[in-house]
């Protein structure tokens, strides 16, 4: 039996467009960027030479338009893995879910989502400046463990290892991390050979959960060192940022492709960072622009 969508579960707006976003279904195409910033929205549409629609609501701002005949939306997502929960959901609601009968649609469409972001680089070569793509997202936010088939899409051996060598195996107080692996055909698309590819941490804070004191002390001083150390597969962890695990787990999950690529702002090792990248980001969007 084809299952009914509850207007608890799914919230349409009385203009028929889904809760959050505020975009309806004809708005949405099957290549999608997603930022944090409401602000580089307009970045990313400045190079359109045609526009459908323009959206806000809240932190989420949402253009569609065309780039050499390419039909693209980008959306604005805000900072952290909820909000990628948020926009993930709705975003392959507008795509698959019958608004007018709320059932799901017959036939399945795929997206491709790709977020351009900022990140702190946690190895040597990863200085500022330089452009990341996260083949493998891990999550220290604990989202993906709400849903089922967690197990299924994680790397289930990477997981142990990584518990085993930050000493978090039996610790009730710490988190509980999900790795998944980007889209295989996405992130070699995207990335080429001119970005560095790796293993990203995607962390519920941007102070003490990426191990950054101010005023209160961490509960592991040695978090930061044990990650750059870690190594698995002949990989290492090469980056933070807030959002990449949740986007892969559930792109993953709902059948879509998705990666994460970013332009580091700050390198953790020789502590310094540059605070003029805004005046950076637009290269490194023109290169998904070209390649999504």
């Amino acid at each position: 039996m084809d299952r009914y969508f509850a207007s608890s579960e799914l919230i349409i707006n009385q203009d028929g467009s889904i809760f959050h976003l505020h975009v309806r279904p004809e708005y949405l195409a099957d290549k999608v960027i997603l930022v944090g910033d409401p602000q580089r929205v307009n970045i990313v549409s400045s190079h359109f030479t045609q526009k459908e629609c323009d959206i806000q609501n809240r932190e989420f701002h949402t253009v569609t338009g065309y780039y050499k005949q390419k039909r693209i939306t980008v959306v604005s997502t805000g900072i952290g893995c909820d909000n990628i929960d948020i926009v993930v959901n709705e975003l392959d609601a507008l795509a698959n879910i019958n608004f007018k009968n709320r059932k799901e649609n017959d036939t399945f469409r795929q997206l491709e989502l790709v977020r351009i972001g900022t990140c702190g680089g946690l190895q040597p070569f990863t200085p500022t400046g330089t452009f990341l793509c996260s083949e493998i997202s891990i999550g220290f936010d604990g989202l993906l463990n709400f849903y089922e088939g967690r197990n299924c899409i994680c790397d289930l051996p990477m997981e142990r290892a990584l518990l085993n060598h930050l000493g978090w195996t039996g610790n009730l107080c710490a988190p509980a991390p999900y790795i998944v692996h980007a889209d295989e055909e996405l992130v070699g698309r995207i990335a080429s050979t001119d970005f560095i590819k790796g293993v990203t941490v995607s962390c519920g804070g941007f102070y003490g959960p990426q191990g950054r004191r101010l005023r209160i002390p961490l509960a592991d001083p040695h978090q930061n060192k044990k990650i750059e150390s870690f190594e698995y597969n002949g990989k290492k962890i090469i980056n933070y940022e807030m959002e990449s695990s949740a986007l892969a787990g559930l792109a993953h999950l709902l059948g879509h492709k998705a990666t994460t690529v970013c332009m580091v702002i700050a390198n953790r090792i020789e502590k310094n960072a540059d605070t003029s990248y805004k005046t950076h980001i637009d290269d490194l969007i023109q290169l998904v622009l070209e390649r999504i």
